[in-house]
C-alpha cells in the first residue's frame, strides 16, 4: 500500500536536446552563430552554461550583461540576435534533423508498458520544437495542443514559450502535471543534462531529480546542481525506476 507521501510514479517528464534528442553541441553552434553575425561578445563556456534556458531569456541576459539594463537599443539587440538565432536553429535541424539518445526509445517502450505517461519539456520554443519531433516521428497521435493519448509515443510536449516562466523555474513540469491530470510531484519524475534541468525539477519537488552526463555536460559540470541521481545515459534509467517502491 502506498502513502500519500509517495504514490505511485505516474509521469517522468524529460528534456530534449541532450537528454532525448542527440545532441552534437548544434545549438551551442548556432548561438555563437547568431552573436557573432549580431555583434554580441559570449564565451564558448558561458553560452553552455545557460544550455536548458529559454532561448529569448539568454540573448536578454547575454546583451543587458554587455550593454547593461538602461542601454537605449538594448531591446532592438536581443531581438536581432534571437531572430537570428531562430533562423539558423530552424535551417540546421530542417536539413540535419535529428535522432534519439541511446535508450531512449526503450526507455520510453518501458514506461509505456508500465502506464507511466511522458512529458517533453524543453527550452527551445514551439516552431522549433515541432521541427524536431516531426524529423523524430513523435508529433504522431498529438493533438494541436500537443497533447497525445495513451497510444502515443509521448503523453505531452512543452516548449518554453507555453509558459510564463521557463526554467530554471518549474512551470513547464507543472505545465506537465496539469495536462496529464497528475496532481502530486512526488508522483513524478524529472530527468535533464544540464543545470537549468536540475535547478527547475528541485524547484517542483519532483520524486526524483536525476541528471544525464552523456548530453552537454558531464558529471564534474552537474555534481554541484541538486540532484537525486546521475546517470551515464538513459539506458539506465528503467532499472533505476524498477528499484523504486513507487513502481511496486
Amino acid at each position: 500500500m502506498q502513502s500519500i507521501e509517495q504514490p505511485p510514479l505516474s509521469l517522468v517528464v524529460f528534456d530534449m536536446a541532450g537528454t532525448t534528442v542527440t545532441d552534437h553541441h548544434e545549438v551551442e553552434r548556432c548561438f555563437a552563430e547568431a552573436a557573432a553575425q549580431t555583434g554580441l561578445s559570449v564565451t564558448a563556456g558561458r553560452i553552455l552554461a545557460m544550455q536548458g534556458l529559454a532561448k529569448r531569456y539568454v540573448f536578454e541576459t547575454l546583451w543587458k550583461e554587455q550593454l547593461g539594463d538602461e542601454h537605449t537599443d538594448i531591446q532592438a539587440k536581443i531581438d536581432g540576435s534571437y531572430d537570428a538565432f531562430r533562423h539558423i536553429l530552424e535551417q540546421h535541424y530542417k536539413t540535419q534533423g535529428a535522432t534519439p539518445t541511446e535508450g531512449c526509445l526503450e526507455t520510453f517502450a518501458w514506461l509505456h508498458e508500465r502506464g507511466i505517461a511522458i512529458a517533453l519539456t524543453t527550452g527551445f520554443y514551439r516552431v522549433v520544437t515541432d521541427i524536431i519531433l516531426e524529423k523524430l516521428g513523435w508529433l504522431t497521435g498529438l493533438s494541436e495542443q500537443r497533447v497525445g493519448t495513451a497510444d502515443s509515443l509521448i503523453q505531452v510536449s512543452i516548449a518554453s514559450d507555453e509558459v510564463e516562466r521557463g526554467r530554471p523555474y518549474p512551470n513547464m513540469i507543472e505545465r506537465a502535471m496539469q495536462l496529464t491530470g497528475v496532481e502530486n510531484p512526488k508522483a513524478v519524475v524529472n530527468i535533464g543534462d544540464t543545470p537549468s534541468d536540475l535547478l527547475s525539477g528541485r524547484a517542483a519537488g519532483v520524486f526524483l531529480n536525476l541528471g544525464l552526463v552523456n548530453g552537454t555536460h558531464t558529471r564534474e559540470q552537474l555534481e554541484g546542481y541538486p540532484h537525486d541521481k546521475l546517470l551515464g545515459s538513459l539506458a539506465e534509467l528503467p532499472a533505476l525506476l524498477a528499484s523504486q517502491p513507487v513502481i511496486l
